[in-house]
């Protein structure tokens, strides 16, 4: 396999499409799709735009009530039960000021680079200048008094209310957001514990992460929303053929059910690693006889996670080593490949293994586990 490049690597920034809260249309009815094995499926989608995922719904999607500091909490990951209610107070204070879950995702990531989630005060030789606290914030850049830093609430207060002063922040990957608070000398270290940070809020905060907020109550994410954890579907069509089904055990993702030209969007922030097409004549339709992905994209995610779009009707919007966002089109919903019908192909790898079977995942439970449900709503823009 191939070294994959760094989400830490500098790349150049381009325009972007972030979707729109008010993108979600209601479709309902049954829809002829034409999927890889050539198969014709009926799917009915009914009123997916207004409904809730039962399996969202059964991993939560946030909390009305303010979370608790104190009693016992769980280790998670390698955070001990102290680190852990450290992460329970940033959550906390920014539930108290009315932040979006997706600050909170932010705020714990970001703890968890500049302290490990641990409240030290100065510490010697070893000391970042007069860095102090959860944050690592400094008296002589304004943060506050040293007394004031130590104090977690108050440094937690002083980083979100610095976070949600920047333009679009929550549409932001998630280490650009936290740099243009904290100004740190290593401004793209933060990626790396998103995925940890994002378990941490959803299990303090009964899955908040998976939520969005609709008039000031958090609700699970619907198609075209972005989830609190940064990611979302990247068409809103049904899942018309499995993820190594019986029939298909060679099948390492799962057929999205979208019209021709439907665009595709990012899953989620991160770097485009391939485009191209891998046949030869994807400009025409594919078919059963022609191998691969046709016109398709890699983008590698925080936690070295790959996404991959498969069958785009034509070249890709996106080259590779652009950062891209959480819902920027890609491309469109084509045929190209071994396709016999329009559609997306979508897999997810973990471990940056983009080449071998085992390091493919069913990308339904870990995309419902993200608050980005698929098989939810219609996307006809």
């Amino acid at each position: 396999m191939s070294a994959l490049p760094s989400l830490a690597a500098p790349l150049r920034d381009k325009g972007r499409k972030i979707l729109r809260p008010g993108l979600i249309v209601a479709v309902t009815g049954v829809l002829g799709v034409l999927c890889c094995s050539g198969a014709i499926v009926a799917v009915v989608f009914g009123d997916l735009a207004t409904n809730t995922s039962p399996l969202a719904n059964a991993m939560g999607c946030g909390t009305t009530k303010t979370i608790s500091v104190t009693g016992e909490f769980p280790r998670i990951g390698p955070y001990s039960e102290d680190k852990i209610r450290n992460a329970a107070v940033i959550i906390k204070t920014g539930q108290e000021l009315k932040v979006p879950p997706r600050g909170w995702v932010i705020a714990v990531a970001t703890a968890m680079q500049e302290s490990s989630l641990t409240n030290h005060g100065h510490l010697g030789e070893r000391n970042d200048h007069d860095s102090l606290g959860l944050f690592q914030q400094r008296p002589s850049q304004g943060w506050g008094t040293p007394e004031q830093i130590m104090d977690p609430v108050y440094s937690s207060t002083k980083f979100y209310k610095k976070l949600v002063k920047i333009k679009q922040w929550e549409s932001l990957p998630l280490t650009v957001a936290a740099q243009r608070v904290q100004v740190s000398a290593y401004p793209n270290a933060y990626a790396k514990h998103e995925p940890l940070a994002t378990r941490i809020v959803n299990e303090l905060a009964d899955g908040a992460a998976r939520a969005v907020v609709v008039g000031n109550q958090l609700k699970c994410a619907e198609f075209g929303q972005i989830a609190a954890s940064g990611w979302t579907a990247p068409v809103g069509a049904g899942v018309v053929s499995g993820y190594r089904t019986a029939s298909r055990p060679g099948h390492n993702g799962v057929d999205l059910g979208a019209a021709r030209h439907t665009p595709i969007r990012a899953a989620s922030a991160g770097v485009v690693i391939v485009s191209k097409c891998d046949v030869g004549g994807c400009d025409r339709d594919g078919s059963l006889s022609t191998p691969g992905c046709g016109w398709y994209v890699d983008i590698l995610h925080a936690g070295q996670v790959i996404t991959r779009y498969c069958h785009m009707q034509s070249r890709p919007l996106v080259r590779v080593g652009e950062r891209v966002s959480a819902g920027q089109q890609i491309g469109f919903v084509g045929n190209s490949g071994h396709s016999s019908g329009p559609h997306l192909h979508f897999q997810v790898h973990l471990n940056g293994d983009r080449r071998s079977r085992t390091g493919t995942i069913d990308p339904v439970p870990f995309m419902a586990g993200k608050g980005a449900t698929l098989g939810k709503g219609n996307d006809s823009a």
